[in-house]
């Protein structure tokens, strides 16, 4: 046993016998971290214990931290889902609860069993917050939830809420020394695998979730059996209910039975990976099986299949952990700072800093302003060289321009901006400077610069070889900010229009070769539904700086029937003023998308 084991007590802890129930709110301290964690541990086990095997399959010293993450997000979404209080007061719990753990972290305890456990858990291993802040603040969202609308609707939640815990046992993973660099290159395929595991929770979870609006399943998809958006939440088991359901499974199936996922990966990880995916499949299975009964109970796997799925399992992760070199949490690490409490209140945003030397946005007939702007932001190395400066000081000062440029299209009223920050032909750079450029954009990124002026950040680009921080920070980014409405910023990072392309032909032939689409029907609108970002806006104005006159593989699905505009200013010369030039010049200009001048 480990020191880690010794000092929490791993191989005692129990759950709590069935007297001991409510007993959440007090009282962690007197039982002692011990304590808190045998609470977090029963409230796993009770609540979900397909959860709790496939967390024993990680090494035994996460296990503690899996049941604290776990239970943190499980009682944040109690708050939030209670009948018993009107969503005032819930929003009112909320707030409190996480208020609560901010302070809790400076003082490495608390009174709350849960908060007690995954506060230390945060110290111990060093996790990061923000991330936890933001699925809490996705959570939150449910107190007046938006309908559905489309797939991508239905993503974005997941991957903002019920995705992070399993983001957080990746980071897990990776603080105890498990060779986590697949990570990285399997991105998108990890991610559409934690949707399928999410939808077949969605599924499981229907009974309960019938009686909340609106429904957990994407109006696209009831859209196409007409009447199921009635019966469902009346239980009706009609041949629109059945349609859906069968659709839906079909969908969960395909995206959690993926066979090649785990190839390459260190084996703790894969067969933690396959495992989940034999257990899902067979809940599945379950699911399917359950007829009208789905619409009134929650279908469960018995102990005996679980125990069939999962011993295999356990032999084989045994041995892969027998054989790694784990590293424990470091014991002299730093208490995480306390957030500032900076910014503008809950659900209010920041007006756009202004210049100080009173320069204003000039007035522009709102129809005569371009909804997308994409910007090339060229010439950072040149300006850095002709200053006798190293070529990444160029960089830093770009991203100066970069604040000036957001702020001027907040003042103007821009809908959406997006910036060309890396392209994959930069790797060909000296990787000096690439490094230095990464550090500094993850470093602007960690400090949220945009969150208080109401800015959706979003990310466009393929994780490879990217920094597993940074792409974490982007992540994490999206996700504290999917709500935001003034500006959506959108950066390009490790980006290749064509690669893009590619991208989006793929998915259309999977689409195909699932049954999903009928090859007569693929139009322009259903190819650009299978692009990365979906709903990212045709480019109406693309503005290159540095006097180069071309577009460089930046976004050439979006940006077919831009207006091109190229200035000589080196991009850290540039500041808002340039940009409002250059949508005056968009104004001037009669769009015509070839049809004749009338």
């Amino acid at each position: 046993m480990t020191h880690l084991e010794k000092q929490l007590g791993i191989a005692d802890i129990e759950p709590a016998g069935p007297g001991e129930g409510n007993g959440r709110r007090e009282g962690a301290g007197g039982a002692g971290l011990e304590g808190a964690y045998r609470w977090c541990r029963r409230v796993v086990r009770e609540r979900d214990p397909a959860i709790y095997a496939l967390t024993a399959l990680m090494p035994r010293m996460l296990w503690p931290g899996c049941w604290a993450l776990w239970a943190a997000l499980a009682t944040v979404d109690d708050i939030v889902d209670s009948r018993a209080r009107q969503p005032a007061e819930r929003a009112v719990e909320l707030q409190t609860w996480v208020s609560a753990l901010d302070a809790e972290l400076t003082a490495g305890n608390s009174t709350d069993m849960v908060r007690y456990a995954l506060v230390d858990t945060i110290v111990r291993w060093g996790l990061d917050v923000a991330e936890l802040r933001a699925s809490f603040q996705v959570l939150g969202g449910d107190l007046h939830p938006a309908p559905l609308v489309t797939w991508d609707d239905w993503r974005v939640r997941s991957r903002g809420t019920d995705s992070a815990w399993a983001r957080q046992i990746l980071a897990l993973l990776d603080r105890a020394g498990v060779d986590m660099s697949f990570e990285l290159r399997h991105g998108e395929t990890i991610a559409r695998f934690l949707d399928g595991v999410q939808l077949v929770d969605n599924l499981a979870d229907l009974a309960e979730d019938l009686g909340q609006q609106p429904l957990t399943i994407p109006a696209e998809v009831l859209d196409r059996f007409p009447g199921a958006a009635e019966d469902l939440p009346q239980r009706r088991w009609t041949m629109p209910v059945q349609g859906v359901l069968a659709h839906l499974v079909s969908t969960a199936r395909q995206w959690v039975d993926q066979p090649g996922l785990g190839a390459g990966w260190h084996p703790g990880p894969a067969t933690l990976v396959a495992t989940t995916s034999r257990v899902f499949l067979a809940r599945l299975d379950a699911i399917a099986t359950a007829g009208p009964g789905l619409l009134h109970a929650s279908p469960e796997l018995g102990r005996i299949t679980r125990w069939r799925l999962l011993a295999p399992a356990r032999i084989r992760v045994a041995l892969a952990w027998k054989l790694t070199t784990l590293s424990g949490p470091s014991v002299d690490r730093p208490l995480p700072a306390t957030p500032a409490s900076a910014g503008p209140p809950p659900g209010q945003v920041l007006p756009p800093r202004l210049r100080a030397d009173g320069v204003r946005a000039p007035k522009i007939a709102a129809d005569r302003i371009p909804r997308h702007v994409a910007i090339v932001m060229d010439g950072n190395g040149r300006w850095a060289q002709q200053r006798g400066l190293p070529r990444p000081e160029g960089h830093r000062a770009g991203i100066e321009a970069v604040h000036e440029v957001v702020h001027g299209a907040l003042e103007i009223g821009l809908s959406y901006l997006t910036l060309y920050a890396f392209s994959t032909e930069n790797w060909k750079r000296d990787p000096r400077e690439i490094t230095q450029l990464f550090a500094m954009l993850d470093e602007e990124l960690r400090s949220t610069p945009y969150l208080d002026y109401g800015v959706r950040l979003r990310w466009l680009g393929r994780p490879d070889r990217l920094p597993r921080e940074l792409v974490q920070t982007l992540q994490r980014n999206e996700t504290a900010s999917r709500d935001q409405r003034t500006l959506t910023l959108t950066l390009c990072v490790n980006y290749g229009g064509r690669a893009e392309i590619l991208h989006g032909a793929a998915a259309v032939a999977r689409s195909v070769l699932a049954g999903d689409l009928d090859v007569e029907q693929i139009t322009e609108g259903e190819f650009a539904r299978h692009l990365p970002l979906p709903d990212l806006p045709d480019v109406d104005l693309l503005w290159r700086t540095g006097s180069e006159q071309r577009t460089s593989n930046f976004l050439p699905w979006h940006a077919t029937y831009a207006e091109l505009f190229f200035t000589a200013s080196l991009w850290p010369d540039v500041d808002r003023r340039e940009l409002w030039d250059a949508i005056a010049e968009y104004a001037r200009r009669r769009r015509r998308y070839g049809a004749a001048i009338g």
